[in-house]
């Protein structure tokens, strides 16, 4: 049995999965969500504790544990860093929990979770290397090689969202360089343009109208012209930063995470434009909606364990 936990800012959630034979779909034996004790560290620590604890004595069994969070450990210190949830900045979280639990655990940012997740027995099974892409409050990304979350020596494998727009354009009421300023300090970083507040900055900017990015699409779906546009603008942007992203990575499939995930033409669309930014004279990576949704976060980081070599027999 593996157990993940997915440690939100305003949720945790814990499931309990098993998997007989090869590339067989993880089947959820028992899922949980409660409230996150914000801004608590040491309530933190112990609620995962107890989540854990409860789901073993209601299942009868022990698991491994992984875990997601929103940050990393920096192999500088072994410290929490670029954690929204700033109460963990700084702290050893990954050896509390070692200790609190009384066995290893592996942990990894929720976003590599995701696309672990969804290369394991999600959109993207059998895939040598997966790209998740997340769009949704910010911009991330992970990447799987072989069902294996590729981390780097940094610990910011996959962090797309925090690099320059490419092929900056000029565009009437809208000029896209420098770009709008991030929080992280620059200018023109691709979540302040694909983010889904990003996605309504850009629609007031251009018609002076404050909207949300779900309003935006809404108003494009009821025929507004001028929501339409903003939606093509942030397809051809998509479009180019994916193609970016292919020109360095070669992924096999990117999986489109978050809440702008579950638009249903990004998926026509952006392969239809980012052709010519391809640095090919063909394009075979596939890009695809996920199939766990909000689920494979958790799911993914049950799967930071990977079935062992018997498994696979």
């Amino acid at each position: 049995m593996r157990i993940g936990i997915d440690l939100g800012g305003t949720k945790i959630e814990i499931v309990a999965l098993d998997r007989a034979g090869d590339r067989a779909e993880g089947t959820v034996l028992l899922r949980e969500r409660i409230a996150t004790p914000r801004g608590d560290y040491d309530a933190t620590i112990a609620t995962v504790r107890d989540l854990v604890a409860g789901v073993e004595a209601r299942l009868g069994r022990r698991g491994t544990v992984g875990i997601g969070i929103p940050g990393a450990i920096s192999p500088a210190t072994g410290l929490v860093k670029n954690a929204n949830s700033t109460w963990l900045i700084g702290r050893p979280f990954d050896r509390d929990l070692e200790a609190a639990l009384g066995r290893p655990v592996r942990l990894a940012n929720d976003a590599n979770c995701f696309a672990l997740s969804e290369a394991v027995d999600g959109a993207a099974a059998g895939a040598a290397i997966v790209f998740g892409a997340i769009l949704g409050t910010g911009v991330g990304g992970g990447i799987v090689v072989n069902e294996r979350v590729l981390t780097g020596a940094n610990a910011i494998s996959g962090e797309w969202g925090h690099n320059p727009l490419p092929w900056p354009l000029s565009l009437p009421g809208d000029a896209e360089r420098p770009g709008p300023a991030c929080y992280c300090g620059r200018q023109g970083c691709i979540e302040t343009f694909l983010s889904g507040p990003g996605l309504a900055a850009d629609h007031a900017r251009v018609t002076g109208q404050a909207l949300t990015g779900e309003d935006v699409v809404a108003a494009a779906a009821a025929g507004d012209v001028a929501a339409e546009a903003t939606l093509r603008r942030y397809e051809e942007r998509l479009a180019r930063a994916l193609a970016h992203l292919v020109n360095i990575l070669d992924p096999d499939v990117i999986v489109l995470g978050g809440g702008l995930s579950g638009l249903s033409r990004l998926y026509e669309s952006v392969p239809r434009l980012w052709g010519r930014h391809i640095f090919s004279d063909h394009v075979a990576t596939r890009l695809v909606p996920p199939k766990h949704g909000d689920s494979s976060g958790v799911r993914g980081a049950a799967w930071l364990w990977p079935p062992e070599r018997e498994d696979r027999r």
